[in-house]
């Protein structure tokens, strides 16, 4: 099948839909399908390439109305048989037109292929800007895109729950189906963890608490810091790693602020030499920050999700992760079996939880186990299977 992955985000850009896109992209690839990336244009002597046995097409010069034309362009030139809108607000500029895509794509002035399907990944239900005051708009922006797609897949429960409730006939045409990790567990030649440990001045006996990806306000950075500060007031030896970049492409304009904040705080609190960082580095080096960590803490201001890789990535990596508990139910999860949860925004929980891994080798033990078991689940063979069954479903309806 030629299949067409729509993003707003792609490598070298950093950020979880982008090293999405990458990954299953792959994965279909392997399957044995003829994959195309269509993304940002970039100023490079050749728009074409092909990566990793995918084919990347980087032709779209604006997210804003001029896109439906290029799409629509891209997709009879490589003769696509089916368009995968890769949906994240914050990597489109927040800008509305790909959510009015499908609605559009038969008037005449679009020109979409009559036959070409068109399914939404919905990394999450955010609203684009629109304009000053559009209020309700900016959601219904998000349920046209769900509602005139000839499928939507979600990646977590709670967004198929407000989808299947807020498009009402349509529910049949949502699926779930989980991300992956986006960091495959890889170490660099002749890795020596004392080694690394020793890159950041971690001495023997002590702690080092892990944490990745971009500091945003809804992850939880504040409540990491006031939670390493307690820690240390109450004469443990920890250290913090914050792994891979500090903000990423799409939404730099949130995370740099809030970044500043944090670091702000932890040298108010007296903890800025207990925190050591990676800057942007290869995924084998971030596997080996991953290893040469002792216990996760990932303590999301919403609670867990499936929707996030870096959780996701946290369990490919077998860590012993101190998250917070979910807003829904998730099966997935057993707490103090492949994971500990903690209440949300709340330093004197999370550090309950961080010591309670530091003071039982066992426990951390079993939640290490736990981990690497679920996260074979989430692996990116099954994520790319599921996701042709949901083209496929769609072509033979079309």
């Amino acid at each position: 099948m030629k299949i067409g992955l729509v993003t707003a985000e792609y490598p070298p850009m950093q950020g979880g839909v982008g090293d999405f896109s990458h990954e299953i992209a792959k994965a279909m690839s392997t399957l044995g399908h003829e994959v195309h990336i269509i993304t940002n244009f970039k100023q490079v002597s050749n728009s074409k390439s092909e990566e990793d046995g995918v084919r990347v097409e980087r032709v779209i010069n604006s997210w804003k109305w001029s896109c439906w034309r290029s799409l629509s362009e891209a997709s009879r030139r490589l003769g696509l048989e089916v368009v995968n809108i890769q949906y994240e607000a914050a990597a489109f500029r927040m800008h509305p037109a790909i959510n009015l895509m499908p609605m559009v794509r038969h008037c005449l002035f679009v020109g979409w292929p009559r036959s070409l399907p068109i399914v939404v990944t919905f990394h999450d239900l955010k609203v684009p800007y629109l304009f000053p005051k559009a209020g309700p708009l900016r959601r219904q922006s998000v349920l046209t895109l769900a509602r005139y797609a000839d499928a939507a897949i979600v990646t977590n429960p709670e967004d198929e729950t407000d989808l299947r409730s807020a498009i009402g006939p349509r529910q049949s045409a949502i699926r779930l189906i989980p991300i992956g990790s986006n960091i495959a567990p890889h170490l660099p030649q002749r890795y020596n963890r004392d080694e690394w440990r020793a890159r950041w001045n971690v001495k023997s006996g002590e702690t080092l608490i892990g944490y990745f990806g971009f500091l945003h306000p809804l992850k939880g950075g504040e409540v990491l810091v006031r939670a390493l500060a307690e820690l240390a007031s109450e004469g443990r030896a920890v250290k913090l790693l914050l792994i891979g970049g500090r903000t990423g492409s799409s939404d730099a304009d949130t995370n740099a602020p809030y970044a500043a904040q944090v670091e702000s705080l932890a040298r108010e609190l007296g903890v800025a030499d207990r925190i050591a960082a990676t800057g942007y580095v290869p995924p084998d080096q971030v596997s080996a920050s991953f290893y040469a960590t002792d216990v996760f803490a990932l303590p999301f201001i919403e609670g867990a999700s499936l929707r996030h890789g870096t959780f996701h990535a946290a369990l490919a990596h077998g860590r012993a992760i101190v998250t917070t508990c979910p807003p829904v139910t998730l099966d997935e999860l057993r707490d103090g079996e492949n994971i500990l949860l903690v209440p949300p925004n709340d330093a004197h929980a999370l550090v309950d939880g961080i010591r309670r891994v530091m003071d039982n080798p066992a426990l951390r033990t079993r939640l290490e186990s736990g981990a690497t078991e679920l996260a074979q689940q989430f692996a990116w063979d099954r994520i790319a299977a599921r996701t042709v069954q949901v083209y496929e479903q769609v072509r033979g309806l079309r």
